[in-house]
């Protein structure tokens, strides 16, 4: 029987944890939303730790059984716990980064690889860096040559005709000052 490493528990146990806040949460929550007649209309929202908790409360249990069962590394629960932040959650949400984190740790990829029948996972091998080419010499600027001036370009251009503006119309009544009120 193969040995569970620390971070597999570790997962495993605030999967748990998690799963039982979630649960009370979500009570707590939709509880409070039946109080309201606009909360009633939010219920699908409040409800949804719920049933997040009810998943996690299942996965935990995969995880720390003993012997463990075949299961793979649960990414999409752990971003449904940092999703539970729009529920204000944050508990959640930590466990959710956390558990990403240490689903790539290699050990615990590993371990989800042997559990699963696959071969486990190698580290990639370092590639050698590849020798500098010397550089090569810049190519020659080329000066582009002005191009010969003919008859016509030199001939001077006709200025177009500017028409005389017009005079302003002056208007037939003068305009009238406004009364303020009070003075």
């Amino acid at each position: 029987m193969q040995q569970k490493p620390t971070l597999v528990n570790v997962i495993g146990w605030m999967t748990l944890a998690s799963g039982i806040v979630n649960l009370i949460w979500g009570f707590v929550a939709s509880a409070t939303a039946l109080i309201t007649i606009i909360g009633i209309f939010c219920i699908p929202i409040t409800i949804l730790p719920t049933i997040l908790g009810v998943f996690e409360i299942i996965y935990a249990a995969k995880l720390l059984g003993n012997p463990p069962q075949t299961v793979k590394p649960s990414t999409s629960i752990a971003i449904l716990e940092i999703a539970c932040v729009l529920t204000g959650n944050a508990f959640a949400m930590v466990v959710g980064i956390l558990s990403l984190v240490f689903y790539n740790d290699l050990t615990v990829r590993d371990y989800f690889a042997r559990l699963r029948g696959a071969a486990p996972v190698a580290p990639a091998q370092p590639v050698p860096p590849a020798l500098p080419t010397p550089p090569s010499p810049p190519a020659p600027i080329v000066e582009p040559e002005p191009a010969p001036v003919t008859e016509e370009e030199a001939a001077p251009a006709e200025e177009p005709t500017v028409p005389e503006p017009e005079a302003p119309e002056t208007p037939e009544k003068p305009k009238r000052s406004r009364k303020v009120a009070g003075k």
